[in-house]
Order: structure tokens, then C-alpha cells, then sequence
């Protein structure tokens, strides 16, 4: 299973985790109240849930439990950093995440791809790139459009044409 979709679930799965627990072993009778309404409700979260979802739920808890104990802990902090925000921003990753499932194959190989270059990049070169992007959306529509239509041109020309246009650039500029 995917680490993202177990990060996103994750929430679910300690619910849940809870609930399989109770429901195969009873919790002692040295229990503290608080924790027993925890696990209360967690159980009536589980029993609300269909077969199919607690199939699902198991299955994620098994494939959490197979990870190393350094992946357990990324995925763990990972999930307190997601619960850590604002419903409104939860809202926004979970419909990005929705949204990304929904790409074809290919396309959500090269934005994976994508993530992974920028994870390597400096955080000089993050901050300038998330820079660029909020430049980028802050364009109308027309002028996003005009932008990345300018883009596509200029990805077709070969590296000496680009070098020329540069040169032309500099010059106009007044730079060398």
C-alpha cells in the first residue's frame, strides 16, 4: 500500500485498530474510564462502518504494521502534521488527493515524479520555486493561458536557440 494512502487514512486506521482490538479481546478490568470511552466510541465508529470498509481497515493496519518502525513513526508524524491543520486545509488536501487518484496513470507517474526532484531541491530553490507558482496562479486566466502557451515555445527550442534568446534577452536588458 501506498505510504500517501496510508497517511490519509491513517486517522481512520487508529479508530478502527481500536475497534479490532476490542473486538477480538476484551480491554482489562483495570481500564481507566477515559480510556474506556475512548475505546467506546471507537467501537461504535467501527460497528457503523460496512464489511467492506473494515475489510479495508484491516488490510491498511496490516500493511502499517508490516512497515519498518522508521517508516511507522514518518507515517505517524506525518499524520499529526495533517491533523495539526485547519479543517479548511485538511479539506484542500484531501480534494487534491482526490483529484490526483482520479489522473490517468501516466500523469500521476511524472507528478510523482515531479515531487520527488523537487524533494531533492534546496530550500533556496523551494522558496523560489513556490514563488513562481504563486505568481503563476495569481494571473488571470487569459494571462495564464498566454504564459504557458509561451512556455510550450520555448520548450521547443533547442538549447542553442535558447541560449540566443537569453543573449537577446541580456541585450535588451542591458546586462552583458
Amino acid at each position: 500500500m501506498k505510504l500517501a494512502s496510508l497517511v490519509l487514512s491513517f486517522g481512520l486506521l487508529l479508530a478502527g485498530a481500536a475497534a479490532l482490538a476490542q473486538e477480538t479481546s476484551a480491554p482489562p478490568a483495570s481500564a481507566a474510564v477515559e480510556p474506556a470511552r475512548d475505546l467506546d466510541a471507537a467501537r461504535s465508529r467501527w460497528l457503523a462502518l460496512s464489511e467492506e470498509e473494515r475489510q479495508a481497515m484491516r488490510n491498511a493496519y496490516r500493511a502499517f504494521k508490516a512497515l519498518s518502525a522508521a517508516e511507522q513513526a514518518r507515517v505517524r508524524d506525518r499524520f499529526r502534521a495533517f491533523n495539526s491543520l485547519s479543517s479548511y486545509q485538511k479539506t484542500q488536501i484531501r480534494e487534491r488527493f482526490r483529484a490526483f487518484k482520479r489522473l490517468p496513470g501516466a500523469e500521476r507517474k511524472t507528478v510523482l515524479e515531479s515531487f520527488r526532484r523537487y524533494q531533492g531541491f534546496s530550500k533556496e530553490r523551494k522558496a523560489e520555486l513556490r514563488h513562481m507558482y504563486h505568481r503563476l496562479v495569481q494571473l488571470s486566466p487569459a494571462e495564464r493561458r498566454r504564459f504557458l502557451e509561451k512556455l510550450q515555445q520555448w520548450k521547443r527550442l533547442s538549447p542553442e536557440q535558447r541560449d540566443e534568446m537569453r543573449r537577446r534577452l541580456r541585450n535588451r536588458m542591458g546586462g552583458n
